[in-house]
């Protein structure tokens, strides 16, 4: 009997456990500024900066981070959204930044 309690529990505690890692997915081109400034995003906002960093220094054939460029150009974005929350952050950065002309 106590065999039988450990394994069910011990399957209770593996399945609570797959739940909260379950894998998430965004459609960055829906995400609003709005979305960003009040951190309604599931993956820390932080993320989603650093892989669209990665994704438009992909397509300049950038190869280097410079993490005091991507803080500053984050802040200019905020700033950016906080004017313009229905804005997506996709429309922001080009504005901002001039990216992906």
């Amino acid at each position: 009997m106590k065999l039988r309690l450990l394994l069910t529990s011990a399957l209770f505690v593996f399945v609570q456990i797959a739940t909260i890692y379950a894998q998430e997915t965004v459609d960055v081109a829906k995400i609003t500024c709005q979305q960003v400034i009040l951190e309604q995003l599931s993956p820390p906002t932080h993320d989603i900066v650093m892989w669209l960093n990665g994704y438009y220094s992909g397509k300049r054939n950038n190869m280097i981070i410079n993490f005091q460029t991507i803080k500053n150009d984050e802040e200019k974005i905020r700033l950016y959204c906080y004017h313009n929350p229905e804005t997506t952050v996709l429309d922001a950065i080009k504005n901002v930044l001039g990216l992906g002309k």
